[in-house]
Parts: structure tokens; C-alpha cells; sequence
């Protein structure tokens, strides 16, 4: 059986989510194979990306070097291709970064490359059976990829549950010293941060955020209310922002912020990966769409199939009538 790696990102010294999705990703390809943590970057935020890594994870592999200090996936594949060894299985996140870096390096590792991957179902000979979703999710393609050669998968952020990984105490193995001097023909410039607006979504705790099926501007108002009665925020998918009814900053998604509430409610949202990368720290999930089929309800905690339009203010009442506390301000959203 091949080996497996897991690229982990992180920023400013923490660990993105993606470490623990990367390992139940893996438990679906080999169950007895813990994958090994593959860690790139430089200096003390490195080191500390590593000692957190060591309570899941039971080898990582350290790479540094000064130009990997901001992640440039061309210096990292250069990295990535010295140190990997031939036939390895390399998951990577289906996030901006994963989709720079994976195709290319499958090209010069010259092995399989898969976009996207939604779940595994398992090994058969050379062959990896996984599933990708197609047609904005409506389709669940399912697929093979030969991996005779190994394979290098991108792993749609959200897609696989994480799980309570037994304490590894993993040990840390430095492979910078396999690394030539990386250059490269990019770099970077600096880092611009999005306008906050009049609410941080990122900070909220609950949100309730609303898509295409909000239907016009006016039934924004909907949404404004339970928020309201809530004490949560509104915020929205990508085209609720392109029709003009919210502002860009209560965008959820690759394109939009990434959020960490401890609730979620998503309604009338399709759940396309573009709006569900945008949704970190494994939050509990409500997904409200009058599709069945919607992708959304495959990430969702609860799913409910109902008009928005109907549901929602019947909610707001009901929320009223059972929570509220009598002379407490609410906030406005």
C-alpha cells in the first residue's frame, strides 16, 4: 500500500481545519495507515504548527526554508517534489491554495491527479474509488483513479467529517536538508484585508445566512428578523452579494470571508464547496432548502425541506415566544 501525506496549511502559527479532515480522508483509503502531517513554512510559527500537530498525527514532516515563509505553491511544489518519495498518495485541500499547487505537482511527480474529492470509497487494485460532484452538485460522479504511480488528491474542504484521533504523540522529522535553494519567479507582495462593514461575520457566533432562494431584495427582511430575534447576523452566498441585496462583506465563501460560528443556518442556499470552504471550525449546521437534492444537506447537521419564505418567519415567532427574555436589548443585524 502507498504511503499517505496530508499538506497541512496553516497561518500565523495555527493549524487550518483541513489537519483533521486530511486524516479521516485518509482512514478511507487505508483504515491501518495514519497519514504522515507534510508541514511547510519558516521560523517560529512553523515550530509551533508542529508541536500541534504532534497530538493527532503520528510522524510530520518538517520542511523549512526561508522563502517558504508565505505560501508560494510554486516554492512549495519545487519542496514537495524533492522530499515526497515515488508512489506516495498526497491529499491536499480543495481550497485557492490546493488548486495552485496540486495540478503541477502531479505533473512533476507524474502521477494521477484528482480535483475535488468528496468521498472515498476505498482501494480495489490500483485502483481509488472516489466520488466528485458535478453539474453544481446535483451529480455525484463516481470515479477511478490509478494509482499505480500514486496521486496527488484534492480534498473538498467539508466533505469529510473529522474524528476523535487517538493521542499520537507523533514525532517531528526535519527533511529540510533534502531541499536545494527555491526560488522562484513570483513572490509576494503583501497581504490587503477585506473591509469589515458594519458586522464582522467572522466573529459572530450564530449566523444565518441566506441564498438564491431568499428570492428579492425585500426578503432579505425575513432573514433580518429571526436574526433580530435571535441575537444572531445575516450573512449570505455569493449571488445574494452579485444581485446587489447585501453587502460583500457578509460573504461566506472562497470569495467572500471565512467564518467560525458555533451556528450555522443556511437557507436557500445549494451548498456549492465555493460557499462551504468558507465555513471553518466544524460549526453545527441547519440547511433549510425547498430541494431535497440540494448539496447542502450532505454537510448539514439537520436539513429541512420547506419554503424559506414560510418557514422562516414562522420560526422567528416561535423563537419569540421561547427564548426571548422580556427587557433584554436585542442587536440589530
Amino acid at each position: 500500500m502507498a504511503r499517505i501525506f496530508a499538506f497541512i496549511t496553516h497561518k500565523a502559527g495555527a493549524v487550518d481545519d483541513c489537519a483533521a479532515e486530511m486524516q479521516a480522508a485518509a482512514r478511507k483509503i487505508d483504515p491501518a495507515q495514519p497519514p504522515t502531517a507534510l508541514v511547510t513554512g519558516w521560523g517560529a510559527g512553523l515550530d509551533q504548527v508542529c508541536e500541534t500537530l504532534r497530538a493527532s498525527y503520528p510522524e510530520i514532516w518538517k520542511i523549512a526554508q526561508e522563502p517558504l515563509d508565505y505560501p508560494n505553491a510554486e516554492l512549495v511544489r519545487a519542496a514537495l517534489e524533492h522530499v515526497l518519495p515515488a508512489g506516495s498518495i498526497l491529499l491536499v485541500s480543495h481550497a485557492h491554495f490546493g488548486v495552485d499547487l496540486s495540478p503541477g505537482l502531479a505533473v512533476k511527480l507524474d502521477t494521477a491527479y484528482l480535483p475535488d474529492v468528496v468521498d472515498i470509497d476505498g482501494i480495489e487494485g490500483r485502483w481509488l474509488k472516489a466520488v466528485r460532484q458535478e453539474f453544481g452538485g446535483l451529480v455525484h460522479a463516481h470515479v477511478r483513479c490509478d494509482i499505480l504511480n500514486g496521486a496527488v488528491l484534492n480534498i473538498r474542504p467539508g466533505a469529510f467529517r473529522p474524528f476523535d484521533a487517538p493521542a499520537a504523540n507523533g514525532a517531528i522529522v526535519d527533511k529540510s536538508a533534502q531541499l536545494p535553494r527555491l526560488t522562484a519567479r513570483r513572490r509576494y507582495l503583501e497581504t490587503i484585508a477585506a473591509e469589515t462593514g458594519d458586522v464582522d461575520i467572522a466573529k459572530e457566533p450564530v449566523l444565518i445566512s441566506i441564498g438564491r432562494g431568499i428570492g428579492e431584495q425585500e426578503n432579505v427582511a425575513i432573514a433580518e428578523d429571526l436574526a433580530e430575534a435571535m441575537g444572531a447576523a445575516v450573512s449570505c452566498s455569493r449571488p445574494v452579494v452579485d444581485a446587489k441585496w447585501m453587502d460583500r462583506s457578509r460573504q461566506v465563501g472562497s470569495s467572500g470571508k471565512t467564518v467560525r460560528p458555533k451556528v450555522y443556518l443556511a437557507c436557500g442556499i445549494s451548498g456549492s464547496f465555493q460557499h462551504l470552504a468558507g465555513i471553518k471550525g466544524n460549526p453545527f449546521i441547519v440547511a433549510l432548502n425547498k430541494n431535497p437534492k440540494a448539496p447542502i444537506f450532505r454537510a448539514a447537521d439537520i436539513g429541512i425541506v420547506d419554503d424559506m419564505l414560510e418557514f422562516l418567519p414562522a420560526l422567528a415567532d416561535r423563537v419569540r415566544e421561547e427564548v426571548a427574555v422580556p427587557g433584554k436589548e436585542r442587536r440589530r443585524s
